[in-house]
């Protein structure tokens, strides 16, 4: 098949790299964005192992978004993003601690576990229970009524994570379940 009549859109693949899809056109290669390889990669037009998937033709306009599009578009939601996730510091006392679980039974080995490893499981836990917060109570088909009654499964998830409060270093970042004060 003649590669030179492929337009921006089509979508094919390679043998090494995998699927991918025309996003620019070269006077004697594609641009070529592989998934399998996190960016773009310069073919050829004249590469016979490379296989049409799905054929957009070339010289007709496609409202398709570019690669400049795309990047501009990415680095933008990883702006945003990057201020919803913060770092949040561990409580100095466990920097280069283990937990170590230990079972009853002393024929059975001991886990142990790096706390730091510990700790970023469970900021992970309380990022994405604040995650799920937000989407209740943004989420348009649900009645108020309906976000506090499944707002409190999330409130008392955060109680039982109370215990591990003791490893972070500053209290804004802990958990907090029901208080029990009126």
């Amino acid at each position: 098949m003649d590669n030179n009549l492929l337009g921006i859109g089509s979508i094919v693949e390679h043998p090494s790299f995998g699927k991918g899809t025309i996003v620019d056109l070269g006077s004697d290669f594609y641009v070529i964005y592989f998934k399998s390889q996190g960016g773009t990669k310069s073919i050829g037009k004249d590469y016979a192992d490379l296989k049409v998937v799905e054929k957009s033709e070339a010289g007709v306009e496609v409202t398709s978004v570019t690669l400049a599009d795309i990047e501009l578009a990415l680095e933008n939601v990883l702006k945003q993003r990057l201020h919803d996730y913060e770092i949040v510091p561990m409580a100095l006392k466990w920097n280069r601690g283990t937990m170590i679980l230990k079972p009853f039974d002393s024929d059975l080995q001991s886990k142990e576990v790096p706390i730091e490893t510990f700790f970023h499981k469970i900021v992970m836990v309380r990022d994405r229970l604040r995650l799920i917060e937000q989407k209740i109570n943004s989420h348009k088909g649900l009645t108020d009524e309906e976000k506090v009654d499944m707002q409190q499964y999330i409130t008392a998830s955060y109680g039982t994570l109370t215990t591990f409060n003791v490893l972070f270093k500053e209290t804004v970042h802990q958990f907090k379940g029901v208080s029990t004060k009126d």
